[in-house]
């Protein structure tokens, strides 16, 4: 992110059910902050050190509000995560600089929605909270639209 500091045509920031460590935290220091949803998944790293999502995972903590051919194609195609990426400190983050919106997903099983606040807060962010769950961008695309046209807008016409 700290390229997309410096670079002039990034004029702001959309994050969706997202994390958005500090600098020197780490992935997993602020994906642990709160006690996890009853559903989600217990994630563990393969021999090889990736963390894969079960399959059952993505319809019951990722995409619960996705139809079951949306979860098996989310299941399909994932890519894995290394634990380290996870342990590294987090660099500068861009929402430093930059002004951020930050789409709260109320039913969000993976990423607690109160972690979901306390980011947003601390970076500022513009807020807009619905009862979604944490793949949006499946489940509720107009909404994930009309956030990053917010953003735009309001970015452009400074």
């Amino acid at each position: 992110m700290i390229g997309a500091i410096r670079e002039e045509r990034v004029q702001s920031f959309v994050y969706v059910a997202a994390l958005a460590p500090e600098q020197g935290e780490t992935v997993a220091q602020v994906f642990y902050r709160d006690e996890p949803h009853p559903e989600a998944p217990k994630l563990a790293p393969d021999t090889h050190g990736f963390i894969w999502m079960p399959e059952d995972g993505f319809g019951r903590a990722v995409a619960h509000r996705a139809s079951p051919a949306q979860t098996r194609i989310l299941a399909a195609v994932q890519r894995p995560i290394s634990i380290r990426c996870i342990q590294e400190p987090a660099p500068a983050p861009a929402w430093t600089a930059k002004p951020s919106w930050f789409l709260l997903a109320e039913e969000d099983r993976m990423i607690s929605p109160g972690t979901q606040q306390f980011m947003a807060r601390r970076m500022g962010a513009k807020v807009r909270s619905s009862r979604v769950d944490h793949s949006p961008m499946y489940t509720a695309p107009d909404l994930v639209i009309d956030v990053i046209l917010e953003a735009a807008r309001e970015s452009l016409s400074r």
